[in-house]
């Protein structure tokens, strides 16, 4: 009898009792966690299957596709514009261009970007996020914020400019630029900058490339990298120069 009392007193205890239990959440279920190799790579094949203008120069080569829609994307990856706007663990509206100014501090003190390069701000440029998303493997995505300096306003002097930049709008890493800069060719090291900005990104893997087609490029002043992607998939990261406008990059390709 001892036990079955102590019992009917507990339920007595617990009768038109509100308890609060924590539960994790199953429908969440594992979410991949994307490594930095992996998160160049899907920004590479969403950007190399869009039709962006990278820079002033390159654009130059599109004289007939004023007429094309940018947010299109081709094939099983989509780069698209997020109108729902940034998350609680995303950069916001309000940090992006302080976090971008932070960075580019960082990859001058790295020796990445030139010192001459200027910051970027609120009226001269404009910031867009957008989601880079494996079509076929959804999970495979993430937020990229794009600042570019803008063309709403006539005749701006794009000397020591930042041109266009795209940021990871979780880690506020930069994976592409181009930037305006006094130096030439001669004097930067892209050894040196492939270097440091590896490094920069936690990346692994990394071998020289070869291009086997050199006429794709629109400039003679380049270097080609690879990086191990997804699966069997690579990146290839090129470090340039446009002489003619001093205009250094790097950009991601599949």
């Amino acid at each position: 009898m001892g036990p079955e009392r102590i019992a009917r007193y507990k339920d007595r205890s617990l009768l038109n009792e509100i308890t609060v239990e924590e539960k994790e959440d199953s429908s969440n279920g594992y979410r991949y966690q994307m490594n930095s190799n992996e998160r160049l790579y899907l920004l590479s094949e969403c950007l190399s299957h869009q039709l962006l203008p990278e820079s002033e120069q390159s654009a130059k080569i599109r004289e007939n596709s004023s007429g094309l829609d940018y947010e299109d994307f081709a094939g099983t990856y989509a780069f698209v514009m997020n109108r729902q706007g940034p998350s609680e663990r995303e950069i916001t509206d309000a940090q992006i261009y302080e976090i971008c100014n932070r960075e580019l501090e960082e990859l001058k003190r790295l020796g990445i970007l030139p010192e001459d390069v200027k910051e970027v701000d609120t009226l001269s440029y404009s910031a867009v996020l957008y989601s880079a998303i494996d079509v076929l493997e959804p999970q495979n995505n993430m937020p990229v914020w794009r600042v570019s300096l803008s063309t709403k306003q006539q005749n701006t002097n794009k000397a020591n400019r930042l041109i266009d930049l795209y940021l990871d709008a979780q880690t506020g890493k930069v994976y592409s630029f181009y930037a305006r800069t006094e130096k030439s060719w001669e004097e930067l090291e892209p050894e040196n900058i492939i270097k440091q900005w590896e490094s920069y990104l936690g990346l692994t893997g990394k071998e020289e490339y070869l291009s086997d087609n050199p006429l794709l490029e629109t400039t003679s002043n380049y270097k080609k990298y690879r990086f191990p992607g997804m699966d069997e998939g690579t990146t290839i990261v090129t470090i340039g120069f446009y002489e003619g406008i001093h205009e250094l990059f790097i950009k991601v390709t599949s």
